[in-house]
C-alpha cells in the first residue's frame, strides 16, 4: 500500500515540483492550498500576493490537474489570525521585529495542517522548502541545510517539533533553484516560469505600521527619538515604524547617518545612535527548541544566524538555563543590529541544533 503524503502547494514552482518528485517516487499524493486569508471581498483576495492570494489557488489546482492528483483547499484563516497576524502585531507594540514565517511554519503549515493531515490518513506532510531532513544516529531528527545554500529556508523551519519533523518530507532541498526549475519544465508544469513571493504575504506593500495601525484599530501614539543618555533628538511616529538597525525613514537632520540601536516601548522611545553602537558579541534567546541535540551545554562551540539573510558567525554558548529554555551566547566577532524579536538558530557543521527567540 502506498504512503499517502500531502503537499502544501502555493501555485509556485517549488511546490509544484516538490509534488511531482514525490508522486514520481511512488507516494500517493494529494495537494493542499491553505486559505488564510482574511479579506472577504474576491477583489481585496485577488490582489493579495505569495501563499495568501487567489491565484494561489488557481494556480495550485492547475498544477494538481496536470499531475493527476487530488487538489483540495482547507480553510486555516483562524489559525492565521491568531498564530501570525496577532502574534506579528503583539510584537511590533512591545517593540520586537518579529519573523511571521516562523510562526506560521510552526504553528499552521505544520501544527495546523499536519494534524488535518493524519485525520485523513496522510502519512507524511510535505512542503516546497529548501532543507533536507535527516534522522540521526541519536535517534533525533534534523534539518539539514539545502543543498543551494543561497535558498536554504532551515532558519524559517527551526522551531518545528519532532513529531512534526517525523511526519514531514522535503523533497526539493537536494536541488538548486535552477534544477527546480528544469525539472518544472522537463515536466511542462505551469508554474516552471512563475516568479517567486518575496514579500511577507499579508504585507505586500511592505508598509507594516499601516497594517498594524489598520489591523489593530488603535492610532499609535508618537514619542521620542533620544540618545542613549536621554537627550531628545525628534519625535518619531510609533515605536512599530522602526527596527534595530534602521536608517532610512527616521526624519532626522542631524548631518551625518545616524541609526535605530534600541527601542523602549516602556517610555515609547526610540533610541538613536552611531553605526558601532550595533555592534555586539554577545545575545541571550529564550523559548528555546532542540533539534538535532536534545539540549545544549557552556563551551559548545557552533555558528548562530541572527537573521534569515545573516551568514551566520561562529559562537560559544556561556550559559543554560537549568530548564534549557533559554541561552546566552559569545560571537568571536562582532555581529551587527542583534534584534529583539528575530531567532538566534544555531548550526553545526550544516546542521540545525536549535534556535530561540532573541531576547
Amino acid at each position: 500500500m502506498k504512503e499517502k503524503v500531502v503537499v502544501g502547494m502555493s501555485g509556485g514552482v517549488d511546490s509544484s515540483v516538490a509534488a511531482y518528485l514525490l508522486k514520481e517516487q511512488g507516494y500517493d499524493v494529494i495537494g493542499v492550498t491553505m486559505q488564510i486569508w482574511q479579506a472577504k471581498d474576491v477583489q481585496t483576495v485577488e490582489q493579495d500576493g505569495g501563499c495568501c492570494g487567489l491565484n494561489a489557488v488557481e494556480d495550485a489546482r492547475r498544477t494538481a490537474a496536470q499531475l493527476h492528483i487530488p487538489h483540495y483547499v482547507m480553510n486555516f484563516r483562524q489559525e492565521f489570525q491568531k498564530y501570525v497576524i496577532d502574534y506579528f502585531i503583539a510584537e511590533y507594540r512591545l517593540g520586537r521585529t518579529p519573523n511571521p514565517c516562523i510562526a506560521c511554519n510552526r504553528f499552521v503549515k505544520w501544527e495546523a495542517l499536519l494534524q488535518r493531515s493524519l485525520g485523513i490518513g496522510a502519512d507524511y506532510i510535505a512542503t516546497g522548502h529548501y532543507a533536507r531532513l535527516e534522522k540521526l544516529s541519536n535517534g533525533r531528527y534534523a534539518l539539514r541545510q539545502s543543498v543551494s545554500i543561497g535558498k536554504d529556508q532551515t532558519y524559517a523551519l527551526y522551531n518545528l517539533t519532532q513529531e512534526q519533523l517525523a511526519h514531514t518530507l522535503f523533497p526539493i532541498g537536494s536541488y538548486t533553484k535552477d534544477q527546480v526549475r528544469e525539472i518544472a519544465a522537463q515536466a511542462g508544469l505551469h508554474a516552471a516560469g512563475k516568479p517567486d513571493s518575496q514579500e511577507i504575504c499579508f504585507v505586500p506593500d511592505h508598509d507594516y505600521a499601516a497594517f498594524i495601525s489598520r489591523s489593530s484599530k488603535e492610532q499609535e501614539a508618537a514619542g521620542n527619538f533620544v540618545t542613549a543618555d536621554g537627550a531628545v533628538l525628534g519625535r518619531h511616529q510609533g515605536i512599530s515604524h522602526y527596527t534595530i538597525g534602521q536608517r532610512k525613514g527616521l526624519g532626522l537632520a542631524l548631518g551625518r547617518p545616524v541609526f535605530v540601536t534600541k527601542i523602549r516601548p516602556d517610555t515609547n522611545e526610540v533610541v538613536i545612535g552611531e553605526h558601532e553602537d550595533l555592534m555586539t558579541t554577545e545575545l541571550e534567546a529564550e523559548n528555546m527548541n532542540y533539534m538535532a541535540e536534545s539540549h545544549l551545554e557552556p563551551g559548545q562551540k557552533l555558528t548562530a544566524k541572527i537573521r534569515y539573510s545573516h551568514k551566520g558567525e561562529n559562537c560559544v554558548i556561556t550559559d543554560v538555563s537549568e530548564k534549557g529554555d533559554c541561552i546566552r551566547l559569545q560571537f568571536e566577532n562582532p555581529v551587527r543590529a542583534v534584534t529583539p524579536g528575530q531567532a538566534a538558530v544555531l548550526y553545526k557543521d550544516g546542521y540545525v541544533i536549535g534556535g530561540g527567540a532573541i531576547r
